[in-house]
């Protein structure tokens, strides 16, 4: 009886909804990166291996939702370095959001939207 009361009263918290989104280069879909969240505000992109990017070029993390005007970046990303961002600026994070990693030249791009060649791409999946 008293096992039966314990477990009665304890509050089960429901599970929180994650995104995982693997980004693989366009080519040959070889994966690179998986960017995770357990927070629709933050994600880490954390790297699968090692990636080469020319001393006169930086790689650029973006983002866009279905519904947006256009993609917003996230910064800029030193290969193989896992790193975590927050989601301040841009709507909470959603199932089919669109990441990708472009080749820009050192700075970044310019214009506020990708320029360089895509090296990884791909779209968030709610996991619960």
């Amino acid at each position: 009886l008293v096992m039966a009361v314990a477990l009665s009263s304890q509050t089960v918290t429901p599970p929180q909804t994650s995104y995982l989104v693997v980004l693989v280069a366009p080519q040959d879909r070889a994966p690179g990166w998986v960017i995770q969240a357990s927070s629709p505000r933050e994600v880490e992109l954390i790297p699968l291996g090692q990636v080469t990017v020319p001393a006169d070029k930086t790689l650029q993390f973006w983002t866009k939702g279905d519904d947006w005007q256009g993609p917003v970046s996230l910064g800029l990303v030193q290969p193989g370095e896992k790193i975590s961002v927050p989601l301040d600026k841009p709507p909470p994070l959603e199932a089919n959001q669109l990441f990708e990693l472009t080749l820009e030249n050192a700075g970044g791009s310019k214009t506020g939207k990708p320029t360089g060649p895509i090296q990884f791409i791909g779209r968030a999946v709610k996991v619960i």
